[in-house]
């Protein structure tokens, strides 16, 4: 008969092969390559651009995982993209994770609907419908200097999305200047630029002037795709 001393004896070193073989197979929130980004990149983080960083921002993103949800690396990434779309180098009203080299549904933007006008952060963001008229309005992009276009938006837009502080689901109908931002930065989710929708496109002036004195180089650690 096996004593409860011989039992422990055997259950123990399985006990520790199992602890061992979830701790090295327990999904890791993010790429390494993201990870790498999230970590090294200083509060306004280096912006993604056209043509340089195509690959990026021409792949549709994935939504992030559970795991990925509960995670410090995202905390992270969205208070530096906060600071980097707010920061007066940029003085944008929204930006998308691909913006920032990483492909998952994360954006940023401001709430112009909003008393104050705040910035929020929408997970998993997906557009479920556009409607009402269609109008024509000039958009630029971070990510497309220094050009301008004259792109046609809907009116309103219904997003559903898992609101950060609650990681609860949430659907929300936007309308107006707002309704665009959004549309904006959900096309950068899909792997759309502004420029693939507008009628128009020139080089604004000003913002090239602006822009002129901006470094767009690559820093010495991003990973390459």
């Amino acid at each position: 008969m096996m004593t409860m001393k011989k039992v422990n004896r055997v259950l123990f070193p399985v006990l520790i092969l199992i602890a061992v073989f979830l701790a090295f197979n327990r999904p890791k929130a993010f790429t390494k390559a993201e990870r790498l980004i999230i970590r090294q990149s200083d509060s306004v983080m280096y912006v993604t651009v056209m043509p340089d960083d195509s690959a990026v921002l021409r792949t549709p993103c994935v939504d992030l995982t559970p795991a990925e949800l509960k995670s410090k690396e995202l905390k992270t990434l969205m208070a530096k993209m906060l600071a980097t779309v707010r920061s007066p180098q940029h003085d944008g009203v929204g930006i998308a994770a691909p913006q920032v080299g990483i492909g998952k549904r994360v954006v940023c933007l401001q709430r112009f609907d909003k008393e104050g006008g705040p910035f929020e952060c929408y997970l998993n963001i997906h557009v479920d419908s556009l409607f009402g008229e269609i109008g024509k309005g000039p958009e630029g992009c971070l990510s497309v200097p220094p050009m301008r276009g004259l792109v046609p938006r809907y009116t309103s837009a219904i997003v559903s999305y898992v609101q950060p502080q609650t990681l609860e689901p949430k659907r929300d109908t936007v309308t107006g200047y707002t309704a665009v931002i959004f549309q904006h930065e959900c096309d950068h989710l899909d792997g759309i630029l502004y420029i693939d929708r507008a009628d128009t496109v020139y080089v604004s002036p000003s913002w090239e002037a602006e822009r002129r004195a901006y470094d767009y180089t690559r820093p010495e650690w991003w990973p390459l795709p």
